[in-house]
Parts: structure tokens; C-alpha cells; sequence
């Protein structure tokens, strides 16, 4: 009688990181930009980051990445809301 194999049982859940809103994208208040571990992309303007290092629009506008000092960063450029 051979021993029967027995799997892991330890793998995690996937955590689905990664950007949400790409360059060039319009985004409501309170969307969210990046969903990241650690500050590999900055909150820029009108962008805030939560406590797991997720970037926030604070305002409805378009995304925008750019560079600063070697990062990229995260800015959301606000329009004017139309009715």
C-alpha cells in the first residue's frame, strides 16, 4: 500500500492588485486608482491613499500618470461637472 499524497492546503486567496483607472480615464469621487503593496505609485493631486496603499480620486475627473524623481504618480485632473 503506497502512501497517498496530500496537497497543501496553504494556498491564499489572490488579492487582485494592480491599476484600476488607466491614463486617460475618467474616474466619479472616491473611485479607485491603484490597488498596491507599498508605495510603488504616489498619490498625486486630487488623489488620496488609504492605509493599504491604495490610491483614491478625491474629486470626478480624468487620470493622469506621470513622473516625479524617479515614481510615478497618480493625479486625477478635475472637470467641471456638466448638467
Amino acid at each position: 500500500m503506497g502512501r497517498k499524497k496530500q496537497g497543501n492546503g496553504r494556498d491564499s486567496n489572490p488579492k487582485r492588485l494592480g491599476v484600476k483607472a488607466s491614463g486617460g480615464q475618467t474616474v466619479k469621487a472616491g473611485s479607485i486608482i491603484v490597488r498596491q503593496r507599498g508605495m510603488r505609485i504616489v498619490a498625486g493631486r486630487h488623489t488620496m491613499i488609504g492605509r493599504d496603499h491604495t490610491i483614491s480620486s478625491l474629486a470626478a475627473g480624468i487620470v493622469e500618470f506621470t513622473g516625479r524623481k524617479g515614481k510615478r504618480v497618480a493625479n486625477v485632473v478635475p472637470v467641471a461637472p456638466t448638467q
